[in-house]
């Protein structure tokens, strides 16, 4: 794969006291570089790797998945760093079959790491990933500092950050401008989702920069179906985006997001400051149960500013599974437009304060006690916290 790693001092992939579940041995794999004429020609180079339990399929196309080019697996103490160096995807040749649809597999990711504690990354910048940036899956005790991202506008769907199916992760002074997402919380696929049954799980994102070309700067699902819960983010920075926030679910998914707590937030340039959509999203095969209802509830947005926003808010749950405790507070957005109405809202309950433009009669009738008492927890949240 064309990809290249370039620091004024080098930069490191560290091990300590890791283990391979098998054999004892200590593994962590950087895919070789080839030559990006003969890749070009041929993607057979590329090494494949079974689906992820969680999903059951490549996220893209049916069957196994291209290994990340920076991956690794079982492992424990890992250190990726550089003094403020660049790791280089080079993924264009990988959005050119995509678009084209020329690819036998699911895209591979820049970085991937698989059931692993203890990970760190910092003082890096990563650029043109095939598809996510960093995925760390099935890891504890994640913390991502210092860190920056990118990948050009039309790049399809490229995401920078995505925790998938992980705990105590912290992700802190991190830029990041990408084609899709900037930053997702993820935790599986339908009905693999809700068997391997592994939430994220006390999440902590504060001081990042967030840019979306076409998605969300801040996403939740809609793979979702292992739960996602006990998530705060503050001071965070969200500009030059499609949408701000975004939480993301369909039938069939069954899991949860609750408990999640969005403060001391600056907007600017947004599209749409706020969504939570029912529908969407697709399925990885006709084996999902259609009454398996996600649960969205107990989502706290509070003390955010927007300027030139079009749209504030579209909230559209579902019928059997509305959405509840959406709680609003401390809330003002400088609109672009005239629109008529500024909020859409159905199938969804909730409560707001102070909150401009005025938000729709949906999100007014729940007590605000519950919503309260979600602001009053520790740290904002319950449970054990993210690593700091």
């Amino acid at each position: 794969m064309p990809f290249s790693i370039s620091s004024l001092s080098p930069t490191k992939v560290v091990l300590n006291s890791t283990f391979h579940q098998d054999d004892g041995l200590q593994e962590v794999s950087i895919s070789l570089a080839i030559s990006p004429f003969s890749l070009k020609k041929d993607p057979s180079h590329w090494d494949i790797v079974e689906p992820l339990p969680s999903y059951g399929r490549g996220i893209e196309l049916p069957g196994r998945r291209y290994r990340s080019l920076v991956n690794g697996y079982m492992l424990r103490d890992v250190v990726i760093t550089g003094d403020n160096g660049t790791i280089d995807g080079q993924g264009s040749v990988w959005w050119e079959w995509f678009t084209s649809h020329s690819l036998n597999y699911t895209r591979p990711h820049l970085v991937e790491f698989v059931s692993s504690k203890d990970v760190h990354v910092s003082n890096i910048t990563f650029l043109n990933a095939p598809a996510y940036n960093i995925h760390p899956v099935y890891c504890s005790n994640v913390h991502i500092h210092n860190v920056s991202v990118y990948a050009p506008p039309g790049s399809p769907y490229t995401v920078g950050i995505v925790p998938d199916s992980s705990d105590n992760v912290c992700i802190e002074d991190c830029n990041i401008s990408t084609g899709h997402d900037a930053i997702a919380l993820k935790s599986g696929w339908d009905e693999y989702g809700i068997a391997y049954g592994r939430p994220t799980t006390n999440v902590h994102i504060r001081s990042v920069h967030l840019q979306s070309s076409t998605g969300s700067s801040l996403a939740f699902g809609s793979e979702m179906s292992g739960g996602i819960s006990n998530i705060q983010v503050e001071h965070v920075h969200f500009y030059n985006s499609f949408i701000g926030i975004q939480f993301r679910t369909t039938k069939g998914r069954g899991g949860y997001l609750r408990e999640i707590i969005i403060s001391d937030a600056n907007m600017l340039n947004i599209n749409m400051a706020f969504s939570a959509i029912g529908d969407y999203g697709s399925h990885p095969d006709d084996k999902f149960n259609p009454n398996a209802f996600p649960s969205l509830e107990k989502i706290t947005l509070h003390d955010i500013i927007g300027k030139n926003i079009i749209m504030a808010g579209n909230f559209s749950g579902i019928q059997q599974a509305p959405f509840k405790s959406m709680c609003l507070f401390n809330i003002s957005l400088s609109m672009s437009s005239t629109f008529s109405s500024c909020w859409s809202c159905s199938n969804v309950s909730g409560y707001s304060e102070m909150v401009f433009p005025e938000p729709c009669a949906d999100l007014k009738n729940s007590n605000a006690s519950l919503c309260f008492s979600i602001l009053m927890r520790p740290n904002g949240r319950g449970g054990s916290g993210a690593i700091l």
